[in-house]
């Protein structure tokens, strides 16, 4: 008689890098996954989770795709062939190949390879920093790929505080997403700008492209890419000459305001015709919603820094709101930051004090120049690649190739999948996903924590980071407590656990089955009210002294782009991966689309579907055609994240961006500062 097997539905987190991190529901029996839905644990994710996951998380943790016990490359690198080898073999080739680089160079030869994956506390950065840190390897610049110049822009006025949880969006009457592609990356703020305009809330879309969100906007400007700072510095002018800034908050709370003001006053409306490619009456509409609201919120996205001007956009954009007067109230402020209520305590859970004097940091983007590079004091000489693919997600994709194929680079890979960078890797360690093990998680888009446990066994022999991390530190005689704490300790030095929301429980107990809402002291996160700006002198800085000193940029501040070729390529994110995971899912597998122009389709003879090659003086990628008027002429469009099998030539668009451009300020990546010309394939 065959015995019934059980079926469990148990709470989980989907830590991928996204600022909504939802809670989930996962049902399981006989140690598979067989179905992942949201889950209403956490109040503000809601049960509501984006299709990806649901579609693409089951084949990811159990398909052919998946790692499942160490391996040793056989063939060469990128090949794809390798040998079964046991966890003891794999730790004694690891540590042989690492030891090699330090004996030979020294420990700074050494560097980790490794980005957001896996939100978790412990799973982004825990015993892994350990490691490296007490090894003496390079130190890794990271916010420079993504995000960091947005953080720099935002720290710059307000310093490290909190900002406007998403939630607060449903009080506002105006509000503007400026650089975010809502239904795609951000689903949930959706669902509040819904909620907003149902009580006669009006919505500003400002997007290069007509975006669903733009369908329900009261006002869409699709502005020409790189130019957002110029909108914004001539809508503060338009504002002042309508007597419509707040000049008693600028006073009480603000400093700068004369040389903003005066670098604001230099940009007309007819550069606003000009260099954003809007009319006339789309920028006085804009300035008619800001100066009849009272209760304005701002949302920026990454899609907005991501060129050579992309922290004075950003910069621009969030001073609106002091400039107004719209902070210190419900429905007012920028949304974002409001993850950083939550009580991480991530200097002693990484165990900072470990990092040796004077130790090299590496910026991120640099990373394929750097293992070229032949002239360094201390060469690049070994990486391991963890919680990222850089094949796939960093500019310039065909020197991080050849750098990374290089022999005498010793490469260790830790990862689900067998993606782009694991090819090229000598050693596999096959990593357990967020369903295999402990991890308590934040977000980065609301302002909630939440707890998970194992749903199912880890997957063949795979390993959880924290675990891979203990048994590299013993082959490397790491023994103290650091390196030998276990995940409960590790959770609980996670998060500050005397913060009263855990009501005198560690963080490790705190329930997997209700997240817990972060407040300021008891009360909601209210910028200039509840909140005070962390700035030294708890002032917005609308001139910043150091990013003047650095960059030429203590106000915002336009620069053109040289474009050598006539069509601008922007990388947005997909409907069918969260960066690059997913990518293994045959839905990802076809040929990437590049969406174009009705007009520049014309111009080139193409008809919709032809394969055609996109190329610069960098790369040659393969692509097949959408024809779409959502898209403005000469700017086209293909998904970020594509993985190298969907390109004849091997190469997808980030091989066409360009790493050395970096933006005003933070040296970062400027993935949408990219020119193309297309031709037939």
């Amino acid at each position: 008689m065959n015995q019934a097997i059980e079926t469990k539905t148990l709470a989980s987190v989907c830590p991928l890098d996204c600022p909504d991190t939802c809670s989930l529901s996962v049902t399981v029996a006989n140690e598979q996954i067989l179905e992942v839905k949201g889950s209403t644990a956490n109040p503000f994710t809601a049960g509501k989770v984006c299709t990806k996951v649901t579609r693409y998380y089951p084949d990811l943790i159990h398909g052919n795709q998946r790692l499942t016990q160490p391996l040793r490359r056989t063939g060469p690198k990128g090949s794809g062939q390798y040998a079964a080898i046991s966890w003891d073999t794999a730790l004694d080739l690891v540590h042989a190949g690492l030891q090699a680089a330090i004996d030979k160079h020294g420990p700074q030869s050494v560097a980790p390879l490794n980005y957001a994956g896996p939100h978790g506390e412990l799973g982004g950065g825990s015993m892994d920093m350990r490691f490296f840190n007490q090894l003496g390897a390079s130190q890794l610049d990271r916010g420079t790929l993504c995000a960091g110049t947005s953080s720099k822009a935002y720290d710059s006025l307000y310093g490290p505080c909190p900002g406007m949880p998403p939630h607060q969006a449903q009080h506002s009457d105006l509000i503007v997403i400026w650089g975010i592609n809502v239904t795609v990356s951000n689903l949930h703020l959706m669902r509040e700008i819904n909620k907003a305009k149902q009580q006669g809330a009006k919505l500003v879309i400002v997007d290069p492209k007509r975006i669903m969100a733009a369908t329900k906007a009261d006002l869409h400007l699709a502005v020409y890419p790189g130019s957002d700072v110029v909108l914004a510095m001539a809508l503060a002018a338009e504002l002042e000459r309508r007597d419509a800034l707040d000049m008693a908050f600028v006073k009480q709370w603000t400093t700068g305001f004369d040389a903003f003001m005066s670098e604001a006053r230099k940009y007309t409306i007819e550069d606003v015709v000009n260099l954003c490619r809007l009319s006339s009456e789309e920028f006085h509409a804009f300035a008619d919603l800001y100066q009849t609201a009272t209760e304005v919120s701002v949302g920026t996205g990454v899609g907005l820094e991501r060129t050579r001007n992309g922290g004075s956009s950003t910069r621009a954009a969030f001073a609106l709101q002091a400039l107004t007067g719209n902070h210190g109230r419900l429905g007012a402020g920028i949304i974002g930051n409001s993850g950083k209520l939550a009580p991480r305590t991530r200097a002693n859970l990484q165990q900072s004090h470990l990092i040796k004097p004077n130790t090299r940091t590496l910026n991120i983007i640099d990373i394929g120049k750097k293992l070229l590079d032949k002239n360094m004091k201390i060469p690049l000489k070994a990486l391991v690649i963890y919680n990222h693919n850089p094949i796939a997600v960093h500019p310039d994709q065909a020197t991080m190739i050849k750098g990374l194929q290089q022999e005498d680079v010793f490469s260790v890979g830790i990862d689900l999948a067998m993606t782009d960078s694991m090819a090229m890797c000598d050693v596999i360690l096959p990593a357990a996903s967020h369903f295999e093990h402990h991890d308590i998680y934040g977000a980065y888009g609301h302002n909630y924590i939440q707890r998970a446990e194992p749903v199912i066994p880890c997957v063949g022999e795979s390993l959880p980071n924290t675990e891979i991390f203990r048994r590299l530190a013993a082959k490397f005689g790491f023994t103290g407590e650091d390196f030998t704490a276990a995940d409960e300790q590790l959770i609980n030095m996670s998060m500050d656990a005397s913060n009263p929301v855990f009501k005198d429980q560690p963080p490790s107990q705190m329930s997997t089955e209700q997240a817990i809402f972060m407040t300021k002291d008891g009360q909601e996160s209210i910028l200039c009210n509840t909140v005070m700006p962390a700035t030294e002198d708890s002032k917005i800085h609308l001139y910043d002294a150091e990013l003047e000193a650095k960059f030429g940029c203590g106000v915002p501040r336009y620069q053109e782009t040289a474009r050598p070729l006539p069509l601008l390529l922007i990388t947005p994110s997909s409907d069918k991966r969260i960066n690059s995971t997913f990518g293994h899912h045959e839905d990802s597998s076809t040929q990437e689309e590049l969406e174009m122009h009705p007009a520049d389709a014309q111009a080139r003879g193409l008809a919709n579907g032809d394969k055609v090659v996109g190329w610069n003086d960098l790369a040659e990628v393969t692509f097949a055609v959408r024809i779409s008027d959502h898209v403005q002429p000469g700017v086209v469009y293909s998904p970020k994240g594509t993985w190298r099998c969907t390109s004849d030539t091997g190469l997808t668009a980030n091989a066409l961006i360009p790493a050395d451009l970096r933006t005003d300020i933070g040296d970062g990546a400027c993935y949408n500062d990219t020119f193309i010309e297309v031709k037939h394939a």
